[in-house]
Formats: structure tokens, sequence, C-alpha cells
């Protein structure tokens, strides 16, 4: 796979742009006007306000040298990764106990982006409901992978 996806992958393709703008000293208002689109256009997206389509990130990678379809692919993934997080954004909170999470705001804890500092804490003080939900919830190689450096007492995923 292209590393320039690999790298990228799940982030929206306006904020690559953005950044690749800035790499190369290019301001986004005469760029969007030298390949033939709206300004305003070009700005929502690097804002990540609005999706990329295939044919402005055709012109897009036209014109600045990139592999063709690099930026289309990367919209693509970041679309997956918001139907994902639609899905399945939460575990089931009628399982998990808001004690568990004493010291934190429940409601505002951002499930995958801290998966190890919960993992490592229901793990750490929770039931076998809860450790139950939460390796139904990551799958049980994430779990193990979080609790492979754990240096208090050894964790298992099987009971």
């Amino acid at each position: 796979m292209n590393p320039y996806i690999e790298k990228y992958k799940s982030i929206h393709p306006g904020i690559v742009l953005k950044r690749e703008l800035k790499k190369r000293l290019l301001k986004q208002r005469p760029f969007a006007i030298s390949i033939g689109e709206h300004p305003q256009t070009l700005n929502a997206i690097t804002k990540g306000k609005r999706n990329l389509k295939i044919s402005l990130a055709l012109k897009i990678e036209k014109k600045l040298g990139l592999e063709e379809g690099s930026l289309a692919l990367l919209q693509t993934y970041y679309d997956i990764k918001v139907e994902r997080d639609k899905q399945g954004t939460t575990p089931d909170m009628s399982i998990l106990r808001k004690s568990l999470f004493w010291d934190t705001d429940i409601n505002s804890v951002d499930w995958s982006d801290q998966s190890k500092a919960v993992i490592h804490r229901v793990f750490e003080r929770g039931n076998e409901a809860e450790k139950d939900e939460i390796v139904r919830f990551y799958g049980a190689g994430e779990v193990e992978a979080a609790l492979q450096g754990a240096g208090r007492k050894p964790y298992t995923t099987s009971h």
C-alpha cells in the first residue's frame, strides 16, 4: 500500500491537503483558482467541513504531482472511520459501572483514543462482566496487546 495512504489513513484528506500546501508554500486561494475551483470550496475541504469529491481529488493530485487516487483513498478511509464511529462508538454502558471512571466524566471518554487506559482500568478494577464487555467491544487481540505492558499483575482475558 502507498506509504502516504498508510501514514494518513483515517485523517480527513482536507487536513492532509492543507499540510501539503503549507509544506510547498502554496496559498489556498491561488491554488484553488489554478485548478479551476472556488476558493471557498477548497477552504471548506481543508478545514475538514466538506468531503473531497473524486473529480476534485484527481485535479489536486495532478497539480501537486501526487500519486493518482491517493487523496480519494484517504477520503474513503475517512468515510469508513466516520461510519465505524457511528456504529460502535461506546461499549454497553449498562454493563460498565460509572464508578470505574470516578475521576472523569464517562460521557467524555474517547473510547478509541483512550482504549489502552480504559482496558487497564477495567482489568484492574472491573468485575468479570465488565471485563467481558471490554473484550467484546475492543476484541481479544487489542485487549491482549494493551495488557502486555501492564506492570502490576498478569492480566488475562481468559477468566
